[in-house]
């Protein structure tokens, strides 16, 4: 997939993540790691607004600058730190899914490795990004 069609469908898929944080929150806030304070919905909250934000980042015209650099620029590096910010969670999601009934346990643990193919594709895109403005 070229890069052009992985910086949509990322966009695409964060902005649809992001909502259905605001939809289904519960589900969401049991895999929040108890070491951070406060209620857990503020983080779910939290990361669905930062998801709704860099989906529409990404997905922004070329031509739309911020700082002196495009949009879709910052949305990558944005979807780059969104997904180091939430591999806690997705770890805290395997554990507490270790005791549960096939296939959630393998489903969770599954979703690990992906998150590091998640992070070369935002960086990947950054630097498409940024080889098109220079």
């Amino acid at each position: 997939m070229d890069n052009r069609k992985l910086g949509r469908l990322m966009g695409y898929i964060l902005l649809g993540a992001g909502i259905g944080h605001f939809i289904f929150p519960s589900g969401l806030d049991s895999i929040v790691p108890s070491a951070l304070p406060g209620d857990p919905r503020i983080y779910t909250y939290l990361s669905g607004v930062a998801e709704i934000l860099i989906g529409l980042a990404l997905l922004s015209a070329p031509h739309i600058k911020v700082l002196g650099k495009p949009l879709k620029l910052w949305g990558a590096y944005g979807a780059f730190a969104l997904f180091l910010a939430v591999y806690p969670a997705n770890i805290n999601m395997a554990i507490q899914w270790s005791d549960r009934p096939m296939p959630e346990p393998l489903l969770a643990y599954a979703r690990l490795p992906f998150q590091f193919y998640f992070l070369y594709a935002a960086w990947q895109l950054s630097k498409t990004i940024k080889r098109r403005i220079v």
